[in-house]
């Protein structure tokens, strides 16, 4: 199987955790900014991920391509969602993107390798979320809002022994946060990140903070 992704994506983290939870083969193919043909080839439209079957097929949806790798063999996301921790996810995003937009733009990623590829990616999110610098620049303010939260986490997350599709929905807000300069994950948060990032087999970003 083969999964096309942009490296900095969220979305593409969740389906790169199940391969990786399940430890099950697959070849990633990165797709350079910009370029719109090869997903609208695949699937009809420009979005990542994309899941190539091994029967030549292609899916989308990250989710979607999570329960059809879960689905193959015996299921590890055992458990049922944990709503406190989906919540907390949706609350945190708005923010969230809000610290970490402006700073993939500036990232060592594949799918940005290229000064074109990087443009076109800047004007994409500017085209999103408004002026880059100035939210750089609100950092404080971001950060006096997101810490807390990530405090409250901490003390939602308990010992947990199984894991759902609210893991592959949370892990990666906290792996796109980790190239937040300011940002403190208490201990039960980091060692969460941590252990996930062990299984899954996908770097966190601490070494591009900024």
């Amino acid at each position: 199987m083969k999964l096309y992704i942009y490296e900095h994506c969220p979305f593409c983290t969740r389906a790169r955790m199940i391969f990786g939870l399940k430890s099950l083969p697959v070849e990633l193919a990165v797709i350079m900014e910009g370029d719109a043909e090869t997903p609208m080839h695949l699937i009809g439209k420009k979005a990542v991920p994309i899941l190539q079957k091994d029967d030549g097929t292609h899916m989308g949806e990250s989710l979607d391509i999570v329960r059809y790798i879960d689905g193959l063999g015996t299921p590890i996301l055992t458990r049922d969602p944990v709503e406190e921790l989906d919540t907390w996810g949706k609350d945190v995003w708005g923010p969230g993107l809000k610290l970490f937009i402006p700073r993939f733009t500036k990232a060592d990623f594949a799918e940005l390798a290229t000064p074109e590829a990087r443009e076109a990616y800047r004007l994409r999110e500017e085209n999103a979320f408004g002026d880059l610098e100035a939210l750089m620049a609100a950092t404080p303010e971001l950060l006096g809002d997101v810490n807390p939260r990530l405090e409250k986490l901490g003390l939602l997350l308990g010992k947990r022994t199984e894991l759902s599709i609210s893991d592959i929905t949370l892990w990666p807000i906290l792996r796109s946060l980790s190239i937040v300069a300011g940002l403190t994950f208490p201990p039960a948060v980091l060692a969460y990140a941590r252990s996930l990032e062990e299984k899954v087999g996908v770097s966190l970003m601490f070494d591009q903070k900024m």
